[in-house]
């Protein structure tokens, strides 16, 4: 052989593997759904159905045909693209069956019967969960191909589905489609599935798995845009005996708008305008939202102590958290108008010391401080000297306490007694 000569193979037979041979054939989902619904053919109840689908996976090659299989088991054959049911085959078999979700009673017993078969087929065979969540998705999707009696029967699987873990929550997310919501189809999808779902299982279920699909406090948006506002939201699940949708909505709803709110109060914060404007924004804030003076004093001391960098050492933090305080004290006063809300801020002011190391021994300070400028008042202080504290750190801080509440007290009888003279 010349040593320029590059060397070639002959007379070799290169054998190849029965994986790379497999997935070489050609898919056959006719084939496949005619062999399931001849079998279905021979079912005379739902307890043969599962029997029949367990025996029968591995012969039919459940992983490479799950679409289809569950196709069948939802709408009675193979989807076409729209939700109608494909005639493609031979048109001397049956293209359909009557043994799917779609053709059974539209009662939750019923659809619970199917339920129990999808779920002890996914059991039997676990790689079908994949499929089946991919299903979850197609099949509402196309909900505008169905008819009003399927969608209903969908929203009741599916609910049953997801509140007992069967298929990604992540489905949902379909439902924000612009064409099924402009037409209606995901409000009324969204009323069956609660209605179900809250049936079974309860509000924290539900909220959970709207969570894991990032669709908590969005369920207004599912209404038609000329119709999205709260008070029509409110009124529909009102309508539909769904009260406890209008109070999960309506926290988001709260949560949301709070956590606005939070965002401006850091920025004019950190930007240092003047207190006056702060308080304006606030004020003007609260009136569109139901939220309390105690919820919205805790917000307003979180912000103005956690936009500081404070000092290391205990003699130094003491001057600059009261310089820091005088200039918001008034912010704080606008929030803490009854006293409730005052009790409130001075038991919050407790935690920060005693997580806050540094603060140890500024608690006394603080309080001081809050008190000559009119923040908090006498009575809520001696009320929680008196059993009104919170057990963190409470011997330390009413030790610290002591002197100025004696003081307080004293000054009380010295008034009372010039008032008697």
């Amino acid at each position: 052989m010349n040593p320029k000569e590059k060397p070639t193979l002959s007379g070799t037979r290169i054998k190849t593997r029965k994986r790379d041979e497999k997935l070489k054939e050609k898919r056959d989902p006719i084939g496949f759904r005619d062999a399931i619904l001849a079998g279905l053919g021979d079912t005379k109840d739902l307890e043969q159905v599962s029997k029949y689908l367990d025996s029968i996976g591995s012969k039919l090659d459940y992983r490479r045909y799950g679409e289809t299989l569950f196709d069948i088991l939802f709408a009675g054959g193979i989807l076409a693209p729209g939700g109608s049911i494909t005639t493609e085959g031979d048109p001397s078999k049956p293209n359909s069956t009557d043994k799917c979700i779609f053709a059974a009673n539209n009662d939750l017993a019923s659809i619970k019967a199917y339920y129990d078969v999808l779920f002890k087929l996914i059991r039997r065979y676990k790689y079908l969960e994949k499929a089946f969540s991919e299903e979850l998705k197609k099949l509402i999707m196309f909900l505008k191909g169905f008819t009003e009696e399927e969608r209903s029967k969908l929203a009741k699987i599916v609910a049953l589905c997801l509140a007992n873990g069967l298929g990604d929550p992540s489905c949902l997310s379909l439902l924000y489609d612009d064409h099924l919501v402009k037409e209606g189809l995901s409000l009324d999808f969204l009323t069956e599935l609660s209605r179900t779902w809250l049936s079974e299982r309860d509000l924290a279920n539900m909220a959970s798995s709207l969570k894991k699909a990032g669709l908590e406090g969005k369920l207004p948006n599912l209404l038609p845009i000329n119709k999205r506002t709260q008070d029509n939201f409110e009124a529909h699940f009102n309508a539909a005996g769904l009260s406890q949708i209008v109070d999960y909505q309506r926290v988001k709803a709260n949560s949301e708008v709070k956590k606005e709110l939070q965002k401006k109060l850091s920025t004019m914060i950190e930007d240092e305008e003047p207190a006056k404007e702060i308080i304006t924004m606030v004020n003007e804030e609260k009136e569109k939202i139901k939220v309390t003076d105690q919820e919205v004093v805790v917000m307003v001391w979180n912000i103005v102590m956690s936009g500081v960098e404070w000092n290391k050492k205990e003699e130094l933090v003491a001057e600059q958290a009261l310089k820091h305080l005088k200039q918001y004290a008034s912010l704080l006063a606008s929030q803490a108008t009854s006293p409730k809300a005052e009790l409130t801020l001075l038991l919050k002011i407790q935690d920060f010391c005693y997580e806050n190391m540094n603060f140890l021994k500024v608690f006394q300070k603080i309080v001081v401080l809050l008190y000559k400028m009119e923040v908090i008042s006498e009575d809520v202080i001696q009320h929680w000297y008196n059993g009104g504290h919170s057990s963190k750190g409470q011997s330390h801080f009413l030790e610290q306490m002591k002197p100025f509440v004696e003081w307080l007290k004293n000054a009380e009888e010295e008034d009372s007694e010039e008032e008697d003279d």
